[in-house]
């Protein structure tokens, strides 16, 4: 699947006010400055579609990107170019946060994953410089009490060495088989030079195809 066309569409305080087309929509979350915006960007490969800080905790919305959208009249010939929405959800454990508006986004965020029909598949974000977070893996526990579908996508795979990188992805399958006796759907990524880019935008488009002949 190629990303033909990206566009913002609209941000959200709330998740009544999150478009109302029917798009299957995929979305990305992690821990706060584990690179989101700029894997957006990478895959959409568009480096202002997604605003990125050096700041932690900037995205404060649910931000809706539409994807490959529609011309008037025209019918994508392959079902898993279909229209879809990329959703920005904010990063959770930002510990600046005062305790009101970490709760408030907690519930933003557990409102749209859990309520938001729409929402066809959750992307978790992984920092794979680092050991196994106790807050990444309690929120994987949740989504999986839940039934809440998701992949997991490790970022910044060009910051360590190829050894390393094998090593750190190992041990958090490890970590994670503790507790799931089926693992999920994972994939390597770098938003800077675009490792896991076709892996996961084909993995989009298979769910997009599925999706689209249900």
């Amino acid at each position: 699947m190629t990303i033909k066309t990206a566009e913002y569409l609209i941000s959200s305080a709330k998740v009544e006010q999150c478009p109302q087309a029917g798009y299957p929509e995929y979305a990305f979350i992690g821990r706060s400055n584990v690179g989101k915006s700029s894997l957006i960007n990478m895959l959409a490969d568009n480096s202002k579609l997604a605003k990125t800080s050096a700041t932690p905790g900037k995205t404060i919305l649910i931000n809706h990107f539409l994807i490959n959208k529609a011309q008037e009249g025209k019918i994508p010939a392959n079902p898993a170019d279909q229209p879809w929405y990329l959703v920005d959800l904010p990063g959770y454990g930002y510990a600046k946060r005062g305790k009101k508006a970490q709760e408030e986004f907690e519930r933003m965020i557990s409102t749209y994953i859990l309520k938001r029909e729409q929402m066809t598949l959750l992307f978790v974000l992984i920092d794979v410089r680092h050991d196994p977070q106790h807050i990444d893996l309690e929120f994987i526990e949740w989504l999986g009490e839940n039934g809440v579908p998701f992949a997991i996508v490790f970022t910044k795979g060009d910051k360590v060495s190829k050894g390393r990188l094998g090593g750190n992805v190992k041990h958090y399958l490890k970590e994670l088989s503790k507790q799931w006796e089926e693992l999920p759907p994972y994939f390597i990524t770098s938003s800077e030079n675009g490792m896991g880019k076709e892996e996961l935008l084909q993995y989009i488009g298979e769910v997009n195809a599925m999706v689209i002949k249900s």
